[in-house]
């Protein structure tokens, strides 16, 4: 291997002089943060306002649904305010749902994919978000498919079986919460089942439901012991019957 020569290293030297130079410009401008496509005030506004939508609708089985559509129109009027093409097709399919769920109850499939869009907000940079863009575009097409969707045609004894056996879990929930010490093996045993089950029938709600008492057993076993606690998990155990109830009735 020959020793490089001054008039070799002058070349290369030479050869790299645009791209070092390119380089040195750029570098200060990466090196600024990105400009907020959104007023500051505008997205703490969105923020909170995404907050209470998130709290409003995991809590409303236990706090009710008086504050879910004032939630859901709160955070519409900040998607008016961003003029924002697809924030405002977002907000729009958002109170639209929250028309449906009024007028109609709660639709299992309408109720999974507000539950997935709902979740997708809680996250701190907001309308800032990377990704804010295709988020709304995502979740709003989904909801809208929903809406424009007729109910489909679905096998009475299939329904009647699932719905038989799934409230046989739901009581062995109960039995597993009523147990001393209650039994969280049990509760995310039934509620894992269930919610594997509903997948299979493609019954988005109560998958959404089940997985929900799975969580919320498994992740805190030892809470169980306090009452405040089972309280909780009985108002998801109801909520996840009435679910199954409305099967009955979709189904009549």
């Amino acid at each position: 291997m020959h020793p490089i020569s001054e008039q070799e290293l002058e070349q290369t030297r030479n050869a790299l002089a645009p791209t070092l130079d390119a380089t040195a410009a750029i570098l200060p401008w990466l090196a600024r943060p990105a400009t907020p496509r959104f007023a500051p005030e505008l997205n703490q506004r969105w923020l909170a306002a995404t907050a209470r939508l998130h709290q409003t609708w995991s809590n409303r089985h236990l706090d009710g649904d008086d504050d879910l559509r004032p939630a859901l129109f709160a955070l519409y009027a900040i998607c008016l305010e961003t003029t924002d093409t697809d924030c405002l097709r977002f907000g729009e399919a958002l109170a639209s749902a929250a028309d449906r769920l009024e007028i109609s109850g709660e639709h299992p499939k309408l109720v999974a994919a507000l539950s997935a869009a709902i979740e997708a907000l809680d996250e701190e940079k907001g309308l800032e978000h990377e990704t804010f863009g295709e988020r709304c575009r995502h979740f709003a097409q989904r909801l809208e498919t929903l809406l424009a969707q007729r109910a489909q045609e679905r096998s009475p004894l299939i329904d009647r079986l699932f719905i038989d056996e799934a409230l046989e879990r739901v009581e062995a929930m109960h039995d597993a919460l009523a147990a001393l010490p209650p039994d969280a093996y049990a509760l995310k045993t039934e509620a894992d089942e269930l919610a594997q089950h509903a997948e299979q029938l493609e019954l988005w709600g109560v998958m959404h439901q089940a997985r929900r008492l799975y969580k919320l057993t498994g992740n805190k076993p030892a809470s169980l012991e306090y009452a405040w606690y089972r309280q909780r998990i009985e108002g998801e155990i109801a909520h996840l019957t009435q679910l199954l109830k409305l099967i009955e009735v979709e189904g009549d």
